[in-house]
C-alpha cells in the first residue's frame, strides 16, 4: 500500500500494518567496535546495501549473528559481502552474508553508525514490525577473507574515519563559556574555529579538569575498549563503574568485553516495564579536588563523538564540605543535589550507594541548573511530578516567568527519534506534551502557540558529513511515519550554520521556548529524551497515573536561576568567551519549515534517487 503526505509518498507491503510489539534484541557494543544491531526505540535495523560507482556493500545487521559474534581482537578481518556492481538492479540478486563483524568496523566505514538512535518508536510500547527481511543469515554462508592486516574497502573512501590533527584536543583548560556550561562535541573536518570552545571526551576526562580517583559511566551503549582509552594513561586503570540497562546476552557480551580491564565494575538498571530503555548519559567524576557531573547525548562509542553535534553540560568543580557537614549542605538555590540524590536513589542499586554518600559530601551549591530526570514506572499523586514531562511542567510553572502574549512565542524540539504518537495529534502530542511544552508561570496559555519540530530531511542526511550512513541515528521508522503522517507538517530542518554543524547530523536533542522575534529565550533543556511516550511518560487512567519506561536525564535552563528576565540568543557561539551571557543555542533560528518536496528521514526505506556526500545510495535489503 501507499501512503501519502505532504513531504512523499512511501510504499510497504500491506503486512507491514500489522501493530504487534517485536521484542528488544541484542544491543551492545564489542570490545574492538559497536556490535548494536538495533536502534535504541528497539526496531532492529535492516540489513543495508551502502551502493557506490563501482561496489554493492552489504552491512547484513540481523539479532541473531551478533549474539555468535567472537571479537578476538587477532581474528582476521572477515571483509563485508561484495560484488562488482554492474547496476542498482543487481542489489535484488544479492543475498546478504554473514553478519560476523570486522574488527576493525568503525576504521571500515561500512556498517550503521551504531549510536542509540534513540530509543523510543518502539520505546513506546506499539511500534508494527519492520517491513524489511530480518532473517538471520545462513551460517552456511561463505565468508570472503582478507589478509589480517589489509583493511576492508569502505563506502565512504579510505579515510572515512580519518585520525584528528594533532591539535584536536586540548593541552592546556580552554576557554569556555563559564556562565552556561553548556556545550557541544568537537567535531571532526570542521574548521578549527567552531571547535574552540567545544569538548572531546577525552578533553573531559583528561587531568585538565582534575586528578581523578573514580568515575561512573551511565550511558545506553558502550564500546568497552574504546571508552578505556579516552581515559589518559595516568588514569586508565582507575575504578569505574558502568550503569546499563542490557539483560541476558547482551548483558553478557558487555561483560566479556570487560575482561581484560579488571578495574571495571557493573550495575544494571531495572528496567521492569517493556520496551523501557537505559538511556541516561552521565558521568560522575571523582577527583583528588572534589566531584564534577557531566551529563551529555553521546553514547560511548567512537561514532557519537566523531561528526555527530551532540550537546554536554559540565558542571562545575564542586568541592567537599568540611568534615562533619551535615548532608543537606551543599545544596543548590535549584535543588540539584537533592534530585541528583533521588535519581540516583530511583536506580535502588546497592552498586550506587558509596556514590550517593559521596554528592553528600560535596558542595553542589553553585549549580545554576534543574535536573530533570525520568525512571522507569507508574506514579500516581505528587509522584506523577517527580520525572519525566510533568516534572518539566511543574518547574516551569514554579520558576518560569510568565510574557505577554504568550501565544505567540513558539516552542522549539530538536531531537534524534521519533516515538508513535497515536493517530492525530490531541493523543499525546498536542495534548499532554504541549500542555507541559507551554506551560510559563502561573499564566494560562489562551491559545496553543506554534510549535517546531526539528528533525533532519533526507537531503540534510544525504548532504552530512558521513552521508547516508549518518542516517543510522536517526531511528524513524516506516511503520510510525505511515501512522502519523498529521505530524510531518510541524516538521523543520536540521540546520546549524552559527555552529558550524549544519552538515554533522544531530544526536543532541534540545527544547525551548522562544519569542517570536526568536532573540531571546524563556527557557531551554538538554536532554536524552527523544520525542516519545516512552521517554517522557504518558497519563492514564483518566490523568490520575503517568507511566514512564526509560531512563533519561537532561537539565534545564531557567533564566531566573541566572538573575535574568530572558536569555538573549548568543549569534556567533564560535569561538567560545569565557563568561558571555548570551546563551549559545546550538541550532539556527528561526528553524526553517520543511518545503512540500522536503521529506523526513526515514532508515527502513530505499533512498536511492541521488547519491551521497561520498556516492553511495542506501538501500534496506
Amino acid at each position: 500500500m501507499s501512503k501519502y503526505s505532504q513531504h512523499g509518498k512511501w510504499t510497504i507491503s500491506s503486512s507491514d500494518d500489522d501493530d504487534g510489539d517485536e521484542l528488544p534484541s541484542s544491543k551492545t557494543a564489542s570490545s574492538a567496535h559497536p556490535t548494536r544491531v538495533m536502534d535504541s526505540n528497539h526496531n532492529t535495523r535492516p540489513p543495508v546495501s551502502f551502493q557506490s560507482s563501482k561496489q554493492i556493500y552489504h552491512a547484513p545487521l540481523a539479532p541473531a549473528t551478533v549474539a555468535e559474534v567472537k571479537d578476538e581482537p587477532d581474528d582476521p578481518l572477515p571483509v563485508p559481502g561484495l560484488k562488482a556492481k554492474a547496476d542498482v538492479k543487481a542489489e535484488a540478486d544479492v543475498k546478504p552474508l554473514s553478519g560476523k563483524r570486522i574488527k576493525d568496523q568503525e576504521e571500515s566505514g561500512w556498517a550503521l553508525s551504531d549510536s542509540d538512535g534513540d530509543d523510543d518508536a518502539v520505546g513506546a510500547g506499539n511500534e508494527a514490525k519492520d517491513p524489511t527481511s530480518m532473517r538471520a543469515p545462513s551460517p552456511k554462508a561463505k565468508k570472503p577473507k582478507v589478509e589480517k592486516n589489509e583493511r576492508p574497502p569502505s563506502p565512504n573512501g579510505r579515510l572515512y574515519y580519518i585520525d584528528e590533527p594533532d591539535d584536536f584536543f586540548e593541552t592546556h583548560v580552554p576557554c569556555l563559556n563559564d556562565t552556561y556550561r553548556l556545550y557541544l562535541n568537537k567535531v571532526t573536518g570542521l574548521d578549527k574555529k567552531y571547535n574552540t570552545g567545544a569538548l572531546h571526551i577525552r578533553d573531559i576526562l583528561s587531568p585538565l579538569f582534575g586528578t581523578l580517583k573514580e568515575s561512573v559511566q551511565f550511558n545506553y551503549c558502550f564500546d568497552i575498549a574504546w571508552m578505556v582509552e579516552q581515559y589518559p594513561p595516568e588514569f586508565r586503570d582507575r575504578p569505574v563503574l558502568i550503569v546499563h540497562g542490557d539483560k541476558r546476552e547482551a548483558k553478557a557480551r558487555l561483560l566479556q568485553q570487560a575482561q581484560p580491564f579488571p578495574h571495571l565494575r557493573f550495575c544494571q538498571a531495572k528496567l521492569d516495564i517493556a520496551f523501557g530503555t537505559h538511556h541516561t548519559k552521565m558521568m560522575l567524576l571523582w577527583y583528588e579536588e572534589g566531584f564534577r557531573v557531566v551529563i551529555t547525548t553521546s553514547n560511548l562509542i567512537r561514532a557519537d563523538w566523531y561528526q555527530k553535534t551532540q550537546g554536554l553540560w559540565l558542571s562545575p568543580l564542586f568541592p567537599r564540605l568540611p568534615d562533619g557537614s551535615p548532608s543537606s549542605d551543599g545544596e543548590s538555590p535549584t535543588l540539584f543535589k537533592k534530585d541528583l540524590l533521588e535519581y540516583l536513589a530511583s536506580y535502588r542499586a546497592p552498586e550506587l550507594g558509596e556514590w550517593i554518600q559521596r554528592i553528600r559530601e560535596h558542595d553542589l551549591s553553585e549549580t545554576r541548573v534543574y535536573l530533570i530526570g525520568s525512571t522507569p514506572g507508574r506514579y500516581v499523586g505528587a509522584d506523577m511530578e517527580r520525572w519525566g514531562h510533568l516534572r518539566l511542567r511543574k518547574l516551569l510553572y514554579d520558576h518560569s516567568i510568565p510574557v505577554p502574549d504568550d501565544e505567540i512565542w513558539p516552542v522549539i524540539g530538536q531531537f534524534s527519534s521519533i516515538g508513535s504518537m497515536g493517530l492525530d495529534k490531541t493523543k499525546w502530542l498536542a495534548g499532554e506534551f504541549q500542555r507541559t511544552l507551554t506551560t510559563l508561570g502561573k499564566s494560562s496559555v489562551r491559545q496553543d502557540p506554534p510549535i517546531h519540530l526539528v528533525y533532519p530531511s533526507v537531503d540534510d542526511v544525504r548532504n552530512s558529513l558521513e552521508g547516508y550512513p549518518a542516517g543510522g541515528s536517526l531511528p524513524y521508522s516506516i511503520q510510525t511515519a505511515q501512522k502519523q503522517l498529521w505530524l510531518h507538517s510541524y516538521f523543520h530542518r536540521w540546520k546549524a550554520d552559527t555552529t558550524g554543524r549544519s552538515q554533522a547530523m544531530p544526536h543532541i536533542k534540545i527544547y525551548m521556548r522562544a519569542s517570536p522575534d526568536f532573540s531571546k529565550l524563556a527557557w531551554f533543556l538538554i536532554t536524552s529524551a527523544n520525542l516519545s511516550k516512552a521517554a517522557w511518560g504518558a497519563l492514564e487512567k483518566n490523568n490520575s497515573q503517568v507511566m514512564v519506561r526509560s531512563y533519561e536525564l537532561g537539565v534545564l535552563y531557567l533564566p531566573s536561576a541566572f538573575d535574568m528576565a530572558f536569555f538573549p540568543v548568543q549569534k556567533n557561539p564560535f569561538p567560545a568567551t569565557s563568561a558571555s551571557k548570551a546563551f549559545p543555542v546550538p541550532i539556527d533560528l528561526p528553524p526553517q519549515p520543511y518545503l512540500n518536496t522536503d521529506q523526513p528521514w526515514i532508515w527502513n526505506i530505499p533512498h536511492n534517487q541521488a547519491p551521497d556526500t561520498h556516492g553511495n545510495i542506501w538501500v534496506p535489503s
